[in-house]
């Protein structure tokens, strides 16, 4: 298969883009650092036989990584302690694991 033919590549300027947000483009453009030429991204698409179907694709893969670039931060965890049942839990689990043990060893004479 003459995959030359039907291959795409797509450019998109993301550091001079005038329809992203300055907020956005300056998230996108530190997460996408080490993908970027001079501020561009590219993305290549060779899968498809149809060179259609290879620009549907790319244009597809784009605008997924310029929404994962973009997408906020997830919330941060709040640290939570555990709480009095479940240490007395695992407490109570690691009790039984010892004795589990001692009985392993050789009998007292």
């Amino acid at each position: 298969m003459n995959t030359t033919d039907s291959r795409v590549e797509l450019s998109f300027d993301v550091a001079g883009s005038p329809s992203i947000p300055e907020s956005l483009r300056e998230r996108a453009l530190d997460r996408l650092a080490g993908r970027l030429v001079d501020g561009v991204l590219t993305v290549v698409s060779s899968e498809q036989r149809s060179q259609l179907r290879n620009r549907e694709t790319a244009r597809e893969r784009l605008a997924e990584i310029l929404r994962s670039a973009t997408a906020p931060d997830p919330p941060r965890r709040r640290p939570t302690r555990p709480t009095a049942g479940a240490k007395r839990r695992r407490l109570d689990a690691k009790t039984r694991r010892g004795a589990v043990k001692r009985l392993r060893g050789r009998p007292d004479e």
